[in-house]
This record gives structure tokens, C-alpha cells and sequence, in this order.
């Protein structure tokens, strides 16, 4: 690498020394004497079919080779791990569902399980009531299938051809309906099953701890039990402190401990009831009503509870948004492995708790928002041990728990935007607990304030609907385009249709239902 030294003869017969450069030196004049290029130059130079075309002389490799190859190698790895089709905005970085990238197809599993079982499914049997065998099973399959493949939809539109990774279910509805209608369409219903969800599960916690402190006192107990909004109160503490967890791929564990204790309590709950064999005097003929417009509004209000049991889609785009995607693997294939084995454990715990509790109660199954756990404490509370009611009433607690925070997460995620999106800085570490200590305090006053809340589920469960049914058949169509008139085209015109003609029946149903049935408003105290 040091300088050459040539002996020359001049005209005139004399010796002449003569310095010259190394042949490198003189082939690359982007590099002055002093480039610290020379120095860092590895002695052997890397093999590269790519660089060798430009950075090779005569044949042979040049040391110019070495730093050139090694930054764009260093590029090509950096686009293979993240994707060249992807677009990563900073703010991604500064909210909490986009704040890791560090998923996978195990975490969606634990994400998916435990968002898309609730205690919503332990009213199955209440449909069933009203259906009959036949089309209580039958409906069950088909929205199971239809939610299944809208989900699959979604799965695919997460990640767009213009680059774009859409992580929230409300960008994906602006992007295919544009800004306003967007909006208009799916802010509310998103809103909902986020923020109704917990206040939902604050109740039904909350509810469960009271019941559960109760079983284990009993008449013995001289402690003073607590009232219904202290439970609340005790629900909302747990909940709000486990919902420091900064950002969704933390709470991956959290979620893994949700789907277990739903897949364990579903279990026991339709295993207590069938072994207790069938009440006396069951009748598993479908519910009549006096008229003939009651009987299909009543069969409305059955398809609601069904329609509404398999909840969630608002979160899948936010699941598959914590998972890295590159050009080999893009996030929709480890998203769509765990999806799939999420919904056969899904499938294995709804169908069983539908059947089987409606082969253990028929049409007395009680109406209540526990469904089968009101039925099973009702009927077999002196006749079951109290370590299977009291095992069976924590896991609702637990779950309940654990549910909290992957519904509460869209919500955090949109108060931390707005802050980041005016100050454009992230959220500090205070303002985002104060902002999730706020968010507990406010969803459990709603549900000490309004306890009649549960009772408007069919009406407001009719008009979120849509977003699990409806619109992903909508957005593939204004989003992908496809062939007109093809197989395609007509299905999902088809689907997209008859959802939002189900949200509609679903709705009048469920205000038929308030009007003629009446509905018991009391603020301020929950039962």
C-alpha cells in the first residue's frame, strides 16, 4: 500500500527516481491521500457479484470495493427486515400500538383469543332460546364462517401497494370511504366497542368479585361486605394499574393469561351444566311471542346476540400493526397463522358453550348479563362445590382484567395522538398514566352512573356491527377494485349489503324491544 519507487534513464543517460501512486490511487480520484478509506479498507476484499461490476479494474477488486459494498449490504439487510413497501412515519414510533414492532404470530394468537372471547359468549344460549336447535346452529356456523372471512380481509388491506401500513381500523376506513365519511362511519362504532367494552367488563368484574366475596362469606362472614360501586371501584384500581403497560406488544403476557382463563371458564361453566344434567320441565321449543311482528323481532334481537358475540375485528388491524413486515415476510402471513389457530380454539369454546348450555336450561335460561353464569348459580348453586363456583367466578374476574387492556388500548392510543399530533413530541411518561388513570376513572363512573347501560347492547351492538360484518367487504371492493361483475365482486357486494340490512334489523329490533318491554332507568345505582 506504500508508495513505488521506478528508476528511469533521462534523455541524457542519467538516472532518474521517479514516485509513483499505487495503481488503485490513480483508478479511483474520488479519493484524496488522505481518505481514511485506505486505512479502514479490509485486506480482503468481500465477494459480490453486484458491486463487482463497477468497482473492479481490468478484473481484478479494488479496495474502494470494501466500504461501498459494505454500506449498501448494509441498505439491502435494513430492506429486507423492514419492508421497501413500507412507509414508517415517526409519530408511529411515539403510540402505543405502534410503539413495538417486535410481534409475532404467538402474540397475535394470545391478542386474538383473548379479545375475541368475552363473557358476551355465555349468552349464546339466549339465541338459541329464541331459535330453536336448527337455526340457532346454523346461524351460529354461518356468522362464524362470515366474521372469519371479513377478517381475513382485513388481515390483507393492512398493508397496501402505495407503501402504507394501516395500524388503526379507523385509517383504513378513511382511506377507502375518505375523511368525512370515514369518520362518520366508523368513529363511533370503534369508540364504542373500545370504551363501552370496558365499561362493560368493570361491571361484569366488578359484579363477579361481589358475587365471589359473597359465596366465600356466605351468612358466617362477620366482615362488612362491600357495596356494588365499591366492587366497581376495586375492578377500576387493578384495572387502571396493570394499564401502565407503556404500549400493546407489553401486554402480550397479560392477553396470554386472558385467553387462558376464558378458554378455562367457558369450559367449566358448559361441563358444570351438562353434568348436572337437564332441568325439569326444560323445553327447547323456541320462544313464541303474541304476534307475528314480535316473533321477528325477537328472532332480530337472537341474531344480534350471535352477530355481536364474535367482537374484535376493531383490534386486528391494531395486532398486526405490532409485527415487523419485510419483503420475504410481510406481517400478514405470521398474522394470518395466528388468527387461524386463535379461531379453532375460539370455535372449540362458542359451540360447546352454545349447545350445551342450551341442552342444560332450554328456554329458562335467565336473562341477565351473565348469562350462563347468573343460569349456573341459579340452579346449581347448593348442588355444585363452592371451589368450582369460586375457581369459575376469579377466571371472569381475571379475564375481565385482562380484556380491559387490550379494549382500553385504541383508546390510549387515540388520547396520546392527539397530544404527539400538536405538540409533535411524544407523550410523556406522566401525562400517559395520567391519561390512563382519567380514562379508569371516567368508564367507571359511566358504569356506576348508568347501570342500565348492558340493557342498551343490542341497540348500540347493532350499530357497531357493521364493522365486523359489513365495511371490510366494502373496503376491499373500493380498495383492491376487483374485476367487475366476477366472483369476487359479487360476494363481497353481497356480504357487504346484507350486513349493513342485518345492523339495520338488528337496531329496529332492539328499539322494539326497549319500547314495548320498557326499560328500568336508574342513575346512580347500580344493583
Amino acid at each position: 500500500m506504500g508508495e513505488v519507487t521506478e528508476v528511469k534513464l533521462n534523455p541524457k543517460g542519467n538516472r532518474e527516481e521517479v514516485i509513483s501512486a499505487p495503481p488503485f490511487r490513480l483508478h479511483s480520484p474520488l479519493i484524496t491521500w488522505s481518505s481514511p478509506v485506505l486505512d479502514s479498507a479490509p485486506k480482503t476484499p468481500a465477494k459480490s457479484p453486484l458491486l463487482s461490476r463497477f468497482m473492479s479494474s481490468s478484473g481484478t477488486t479494488t479496495p474502494l470495493a470494501s466500504p461501498v459494498k459494505r454500506a449498501i449490504a448494509s441498505m439491502q439487510g435494513h430492506l429486507e427486515e423492514v419492508g421497501h413497501f413500507t412507509k414508517l412515519e415517526p409519530q408511529e414510533a411515539w403510540l402505543p400500538i405502534t410503539e413495538s414492532r417486535r410481534g409475532n404470530s404467538y402474540y397475535a394468537a394470545f391478542h386474538t383469543l383473548c379479545s375475541g372471547i368475552g363473557v358476551q359468549a355465555l349468552l349464546l344460549p339466549l339465541a338459541f332460546a329464541i331459535l330453536g336447535w336448527a337455526w340457532g346452529i346454523t346461524c351460529l356456523v354461518l356468522a362464524f364462517v362470515w366474521q372469519l372471512y371479513t377478517l381475513w380481509l382485513l388481515i390483507q388491506l393492512h398493508e397496501s401497494d402505495s407503501g402504507m401500513r394501516y395500524s388503526r381500523y379507523l385509517r383504513l376506513s378513511i382511506e377507502a370511504f375518505g375523511e368525512k365519511l370515514g369518520k362518520l362511519m366508523s368513529l363511533f362504532p370503534i369508540m364504542y366497542l373500545s370504551g363501552g367494552t370496558c365499561v362493560t367488563l368493570i361491571m361484569i368484574g366488578g359484579g363477579t368479585m361481589k358475587m365471589f366475596f359473597e359465596l366465600l362469606c356466605n351468612e358466617t362472614c362477620n366482615v362488612k361486605p362491600l357495596t356494588t360501586i365499591e366492587w366497581y371501584l376495586v375492578f377500576t384500581c387493578i384495572a387502571t394499574v396493570i394499564a401502565q403497560l407503556p404500549n400493546l406488544n407489553s401486554i402480550a403476557g397479560i392477553s396470554l393469561i386472558g385467553a387462558i382463563t376464558a378458554v378455562s371458564y367457558c369450559t367449566l361453566i358448559w361441563v358444570i351444566s351438562v353434568s348436572k344434567g337437564r332441568l325439569k320441565g326444560v323445553s327447547y321449543e323456541p320462544l313464541g311471542a303474541k304476534s307475528d311482528v314480535a316473533t321477528l323481532f325477537e328472532t332480530l334481537n337472537a341474531l344480534g346476540i350471535i352477530a355481536f358475540t364474535f367482537r374484535g375485528h376493531n383490534l386486528v388491524l391494531e395486532i398486526q400493526g405490532t409485527m415487523p413486515s419485510s419483503i420475504k415476510r410481510p406481517s400478514r402471513l405470521p398474522m394470518w397463522k395466528g388468527v387461524k389457530f386463535a379461531y379453532l380454539i375460539i370455535a372449540m369454546c362458542l359451540f360447546p358453550l352454545a349447545i350445551g348450555g342450551y341442552l342444560a336450561y332450554g328456554n329458562k335460561m335467565p336473562v341477565s348479563n351473565e348469562g350462563l353464569l347468573s343460569a349456573m348459580y341459579k340452579f346449581h348453586k347448593r348442588d355444585t362445590s363452592k371451589f368450582l363456583l369460586g375457581m369459575t367466578s376469579m377466571l371472569v374476574v381475571i379475564n375481565s382484567l385482562s380484556s380491559f387492556q387490550i379494549y382500553a388500548m385504541p383508546v390510549f392510543d387515540n388520547l396520546e395522538f392527539r397530544y404527539t399530533s400538536a405538540l409533535n413530541q411524544p407523550c410523556p411518561r406522566w401525562l400517559r398514566s395520567a391519561l390512563r388513570i382519567f380514562f379508569g376513572c371516567l368508564a367507571s363512573f359511566i358504569a356506576v352512573a348508568l347501570p342500565f347501560l348492558p340493557s342498551l347492547a343490542g341497540l348500540i351492538g347493532g350499530v357497531a356491527l357493521p364493522v365486523t360484518l359489513a365495511y371490510p367487504s366494502f373496503m376491499w371492493m373500493l380498495i383492491k377494485k376487483p374485476q367487475k361483475y366476477s366472483a369476487v365482486w359479487f360476494l363481497n357486494w353481497s356480504l357487504g349489503v346484507l350486513g349493513m340490512l342485518i345492523s339495520v334489523s338488528v337496531v329496529t329490533g332492539a328499539i322494539w324491544s326497549i319500547v314495548t318491554k320498557g326499560l328500568e332507568v336508574h342513575f346512580l345505582k347500580p344493583e
